[in-house]
């Protein structure tokens, strides 16, 4: 992460990836209409995994769960995953750095 400190701006891992699955970064204060947008996508992915983490509860609970039921299961967890660490990298990139005395 970079941080102006005259401008307040920071550069942001955003929550989707680009062409050939390469992170995307947007410069910002926080305020603008692409932080806004991936603060939405953030809270779209992330109520998507607790979905998915109750819907996993339910499919290991059935015993009579198929291979291709729990194949299906592990690719979309796999999927969810990998949004909540891009996420969680994002969000830690831009907490504030302690400030230790001497």
């Amino acid at each position: 992460m970079t941080y102006d400190i005259e401008s307040g701006s920071v550069t942001r891992l955003l929550p989707w990836a680009g062409p050939e699955g390469k992170p995307c970064y947007v410069v910002t204060d926080g305020t603008g209409y692409v932080s806004r947008m991936a603060d939405t996508v953030e809270r779209l992915q992330l109520g998507m995994a607790d979905g998915l983490l109750d819907h996993a509860a339910d499919i290991l609970a059935d015993r009579r769960a198929t291979p291709a039921q729990l194949r299906f299961l592990l690719a979309r967890m796999a999927e969810s995953l990998s949004d909540v660490r891009r996420i969680a990298e994002s969000r830690g990139a831009r907490l504030p750095v302690p400030v230790r005395p001497d």
